[in-house]
């Protein structure tokens, strides 16, 4: 899932600007930058307030299946050279990446002992870091891209179903 979701992040981070290009007039990079910030914090402020009433599993879970969404809009709008909505896609992306962070969390400082949890963690980054080198040294076009990212949160939706239907009929937390 950390794989998953976070190589999708940084293929978003990698290529955000080439798709939001425009030949006529350059786009404001720092205020785009900026509003991306902004949408990371209130999802990160959603996942707290949605975690009264929905455990990180299922917010997990939301957020992979909502990226999946997500990054099919932004494949469609770069198809189109829709800028507005692929800018739209990406806000509402940043969103989820601000909900995802908080519930991963909670997650793996469950799963995950505490005596073993810095090398457990770097351990995790080594799929990640195989995705992100394949996505910068195959050179895609945007749309493969994309389109390889929404495959990606597929996966991790998956992931994610499978680990919550695991938990829940092991006796974890019920989940909705």
């Amino acid at each position: 899932v950390v794989a998953c979701f976070e190589g999708s992040m940084f293929a978003f981070v990698f290529n955000w600007t080439p798709a939001l290009e425009d030949k006529e007039t350059p786009p404001p990079l720092g205020l785009i930058f900026s509003a991306f910030m902004m949408a990371c914090m209130c999802g990160s402020c959603i996942s707290t307030i949605a975690g009264k009433h929905w455990d990180a599993h299922f917010k997990l879970t939301m957020v992979c299946l909502a990226g999946v969404a997500s990054f099919f809009v932004i494949v469609f709008a770069t198809a189109q050279h829709q800028i507005r909505t692929c800018f739209l896609g990406f806000l509402f992306f940043e969103g989820l990446v601000g909900a995802y962070f908080p519930s991963v969390g909670v997650l793996k400082s469950e799963v995950v002992p505490e005596n073993v949890r810095s090398t457990v963690y770097n351990i995790y980054r080594v799929p990640l870091n195989a995705v992100v080198v394949c996505l910068l040294l195959t050179n895609l076009s945007l749309l493969r891209c994309y389109g390889l990212c929404a495959s990606l949160l597929m996966l991790a939706f998956i992931a994610s179903s499978v680990l919550s239907q695991q938990r829940s009929a092991e006796g974890g937390t019920k989940t909705l």
